[in-house]
């Protein structure tokens, strides 16, 4: 008897439960290092083969060093897309969990699962970068990096999501259902999913313009965040004068009735 006591404690502790708690200062360290290490891979992708040779400038620019920069001008592009959308990336996980309280390890995978997408990023820079020209390989690629920017954000959604459902527990109630930040978070964490979602099907239909779509993204969405709390809150204040007005006309069309006789109200 004490034997099978033993064996089953034994398994109790080696039982996976997905809701156990999980060092949240781990998992925010392990996401910044991971965040680190792929924009520095970034930075060593475009330091590497997008430096113009000496002799190619003297001979072919005459000399100019910007004429000749000017060749790798979608190279830079893609990059410093890239790069902000690893750094948008970072700061929507650093806002994210600056409102969990406590982290579980159903949240630290699903956290493992969009750290797995961001280091594709570096991937779908050197893929946008290399077939820059109008084909369907640079249609594939874009498409790639849609993709990619979409499973990275839509698992920090899932995170969200999954703390919501311990809101009491995981979440601080200034992000919970009701919470002064609850919609601004919704719609921080929902902004990139929809727009790379978006994206990914504009290039699907509009094939000749996906290039160009797809950087008017990567310039647009910093410029979104920026405006994001203000159309929130723009938005928030209509619809609360909006509840406010109907309960005045439905208050006044009830004291309008209280005022009635029966005779009247029955007529």
């Amino acid at each position: 008897g004490q034997r099978d006591e033993e064996e089953h404690h034994s398994l109790e502790s080696f039982t996976f439960y997905l809701t156990e708690p999980l060092s949240k200062e781990r998992v925010e360290a392990f996401s910044d290092g991971v965040y680190a290490i792929v924009a520095t891979l970034l930075i060593l992708d475009i330091c590497e083969d997008n430096v113009p040779d000496p002799r190619e400038v003297q001979e072919k620019f005459h000399g100019s060093l910007l004429e000749a920069l000017s060749e790798y001008g979608p190279n830079y592009l893609a990059y410093f897309g890239s790069f902000v959308t690893i750094g948008l990336l970072w700061f929507v996980h650093h806002s994210l969990f600056l409102y969990v309280t406590k982290a579980t390890r159903l949240m630290g995978l699903l956290n493992i699962l969009s750290l797995a997408f961001v280091g594709g990023l570096p991937l779908a820079y050197q893929l946008t970068s290399e077939f820059a020209e109008k084909s369907h390989n640079e249609i594939e690629a874009i498409q790639v990096s849609c993709v990619t920017t979409f499973f990275a954000s839509i698992f920090q959604f899932a995170i969200w999501t999954t703390a919501l459902l311990h809101g009491r527990e995981t979440l601080h109630p200034f992000a919970r259902y009701g919470g002064k930040e609850h919609a601004f978070m919704f719609a921080k964490l929902a902004l990139y999913p929809c727009v790379s979602l978006g994206t990914f099907f504009l290039t699907c239909l509009l094939s000749e313009f996906s290039t160009a779509i797809f950087h008017l993204m990567q310039i647009v969405i910093p410029f979104a965040f920026l405006a994001l709390r203000i159309f929130v809150r723009i938005s928030l204040t209509v619809i609360k004068s909006v509840k406010s007005f109907s309960r005045r006309k439905v208050v006044l069309l009830e004291e309008e009735e209280a005022c009635l006789s029966p005779t009247e109200t029955l007529s």
